[in-house]
């Protein structure tokens, strides 16, 4: 099946990429493709080194004439973000992603692709095997557990890279380039509750499904009205707070990631059986013609099941359902200076209630510090009245816009040439790239983000444009050829 994808043009890129995906690479378990990384830098006889937190750093010559420009770092993250359909069997931490060519696109099977970031990753390891690529005095820099943390980023120490421009290829829209990103921090709201046994006589018990959500990127797609599984749930829990008692709640996945699905079960009076279905029937009905434009396949779906042992008592599953009602999700704030721009945002990513415990989770993002800690603070607030203990963590800068790059005014015209004069969108994103972390480290270092178009990124919905690959290729190649002589 990957063959395939080997037989793509531009032939190099796409078959580092079928090299690269055939290695399983979870975030924080990134120790195969590091690996992997390293024999393919010691087997081109390139220098290549691991620093003490698993990133990988492969430093090449300058070809032929190229010594008189400024060195570069390539930058890419090796871990990707691992969703699966719900009827998809496959093994992240074994298996290598299962793709296919569908018109324009390459997909996998079921699962997230992994074009983010490994298109960027495949990028620099064919430039790195080739033998006819212009290009200064060049540093790889292959980064770990950018998804999850941004670990490798922030443990890589100054004084390690060389390079006076930082190419990094994790932007998604062929006609854009980057040069600023939003922060991030982690909100984990924890409590616990004393579980309330279960009357048999004369109880019933439901499964409540959200699902067929698309799901998607939560920096990049937050603004788009894409449904929130967790916070559509958590709408058909309090239309019925008063009825049902909570048993479990399992919903959402990954924090940079929209939550495609939820699971929750409830018990009731077997008499209100008729009336609870209508009630959660009619709100399931409402909320999908709500959500019909941008959530075409979602389903509700409500099933009896077998009366589980235990449930929260109504005064703990008043208050959580209540908090994450009140809990922003989505966009906070637009950007006043650049148009179009999210400022501020979260996603309530994660819900677990069972067995007494509870834990929401949430990533917010801004590219205002004062922002973000004040949405954070709104959260903290929301989740702390219901009687959770409320932690920050996981917090990165954001990186903020430098128009007057010397790399910019490079490849903006490069761009026009290539494209007949159509001009590039110079944006920041509200994704978290890892340049406002490795600026701390590296503040003089100029830094750019570009890259081919994927889309649905974080999602089985994953995938990534031929065309667009082929367009992004020629745009990498003339910028590596035209970088600015040294001072």
């Amino acid at each position: 099946m990957n063959n395939e994808i080997r037989n793509l043009e531009p032939k190099a890129l796409w078959n580092k990429f079928a090299d690269l995906n055939a290695v399983p690479r979870p975030s924080k378990k990134e120790e195969r493709v590091i690996q992997f990384m390293k024999d393919f830098g010691a087997n081109l006889g390139l220098e290549t080194i691991e620093d003490e937190v698993g990133n990988v750093i492969i430093r090449k010559p300058a070809t032929k004439g190229m010594e008189g420009r400024k060195p570069i770092v390539m930058q890419s993250h090796l871990d990707m973000v691992h969703q699966k359909n719900n009827d998809t069997e496959f093994d992240f931490d074994n298996q290598g992603i299962e793709m296919f060519v569908e018109g324009d696109w390459v997909k996998a099977k079921g699962t997230t692709l992994g074009a983010d970031n490994g298109l960027g990753v495949a990028t620099i390891m064919a430039i790195l095997e080739s033998d006819d690529i212009e290009h200064p005095d060049l540093e790889a820099l292959f980064t770990i557990d950018e998804e999850t943390g941004m670990t490798g980023a922030m443990g890589l120490k100054g004084g390690i890279l060389k390079g006076d421009i930082l190419l990094n290829l994790d932007t998604e829209e062929d006609d854009e380039i980057g040069v600023g990103c939003a922060g991030g921090i982690d909100i984990t709201a924890t409590g616990t509750y004393n579980e309330e046994p279960v009357a048999k006589e004369g109880m019933m018990a439901y499964k409540i499904e959200v699902k067929g959500l698309q799901g998607g990127h939560s920096g990049m797609q937050i603004h788009e009205g894409l449904g929130n599984a967790n916070k559509i749930m958590n709408r058909l829990l309090y239309a019925v707070i008063e009825d049902v008692k909570i048993s479990e709640i399992d919903g959402g996945s990954l924090r940079n990631a929209i939550p495609r699905e939820s699971v929750a079960t409830v018990v009731f009076e077997a008499d209100k059986e008729a009336i609870l279905t209508s009630l959660l029937t009619a709100l399931a009905e409402t909320i999908k013609k709500e959500l019909k434009t941008m959530e075409p396949d979602l389903e509700v779906v409500l099933s009896e099941t077998e009366l589980p042992e235990k449930t929260m008592p109504f005064e703990a599953q008043a208050q959580i359902v209540y908090a994450i009602y009140a809990a922003h999700n989505g966009v906070y704030r637009m950007s006043a200076d650049i148009t179009d721009l999210v400022e501020t945002s979260n996603n309530i990513a994660r819900v677990i209630v069972k067995d007494g415990e509870i834990k929401v989770g949430c990533l917010t993002r801004s590219s205002v510090e004062s922002s973000k800690m004040d949405l954070a603070n709104t959260l903290r607030a929301t989740f702390e009245l219901a009687g959770c203990d409320v932690e920050f963590s996981g917090e990165y800068p954001g990186w903020q816009p430098n128009m007057d790059s010397d790399i910019l005014k490079v490849m903006v015209p490069i761009y026009e040439r290539l494209n007949n004069g159509e001009k590039p969108h110079v944006a920041a994103c509200h994704a978290g790239l890892e340049c406002g972390i490795l600026g701390q480290n590296y503040p003089n270092m100029d830094m750019i983000s570009f890259g081919p178009n994927i889309k649905g990124a974080h999602s089985p919905d994953e995938r990534a444009q031929i065309s667009s690959a082929q367009k992004y290729w020629e745009f990498v190649l003339e910028i590596l050829k035209n970088i600015p002589q040294k001072d």
